[in-house]
């Protein structure tokens, strides 16, 4: 089972995020090419966070729930 804290996790704008796909929670899940990725919270959508993640050349927006989301570490 998921811990709560997982999904009341708060993230700043401007904050460095890895997305690990957590496989119990399917809402709010974003595609699986993007699992292991990190990216930067560009803005909050409700109870999810849009995402600005760098696949090769381009940066792509992605959205997901905080399930889904771990904070970097310095």
């Amino acid at each position: 089972m998921l811990p709560i804290t997982r999904s009341l996790a708060i993230f700043d704008v401007g904050q460095t995020v890895h997305i690990v796909l957590e496989p119990s929670v399917h809402k709010g899940m974003p595609h699986p090419r993007f699992h292991g990725k990190t990216g930067k919270v560009v803005e909050r959508r409700g109870r999810s966070y849009l995402l600005q993640v760098r696949e090769g050349d381009a940066r792509k927006l992605i959205i997901s729930r905080p399930e889904h989301l771990k904070a970097q570490t310095q």
